[in-house]
């Protein structure tokens, strides 16, 4: 049986979670995807530093902060550790390339590293694209732009 909508709850029990997980191994990219074969939520992470050798030491620190978190939004099971070489995890990557934005990214219907996804969520960079030259690192609105104004 499948799951209903991504809710705002999981998303930001999974955006506490990445911001702890990364200071095991940087994110590179993390999303939920909703495949229409398995009809469940999954939270994909992947990193640089994540190896086929080192999953199972990642799944640990999954378990590790599960613990630690206590909370009720987050699936230690729903989590999925890949590879940045990942057929998903690259999907997710080119989406980012292609929409340069520090917002969410949102997507229904759509093939998806090779799979039919429902639909998906891909999580904003957790660390800032480097600045370019001749151009300011604050965004319109921020709190640090309007402090400097």
């Amino acid at each position: 049986m499948g799951q209903g909508a991504l809710v705002s709850e999981q998303i930001e029990a999974g955006a506490r979670f990445l911001r702890e997980f990364d200071k095991y191994a940087p994110v590179k990219v993390a999303f939920w995807i909703k495949e229409t074969e398995v009809g469940r939520w999954y939270l994909y992470v992947t990193s640089e530093k994540i190896t086929a050798e080192d999953v199972y030491s990642a799944y640990g620190e999954v378990v590790r902060l599960a613990r630690v978190m206590q909370d009720p939004w987050f699936d230690m099971f729903q989590v999925k550790v890949v590879e940045a070489d990942h057929p998903k995890a690259k999907a997710a990557a080119e989406l980012q390339r292609r929409y340069p934005r520090r917002v969410p990214l949102r997507f229904q219907d759509e093939i998806f590293g090779g799979v039919h996804v429902e639909e998906g969520y891909i999580y904003p960079p957790l660390t800032p694209a480097p600045a370019q030259e001749g151009r300011s690192t604050k965004e319109p609105g921020s709190r640090q732009a309007a402090r400097d104004s």
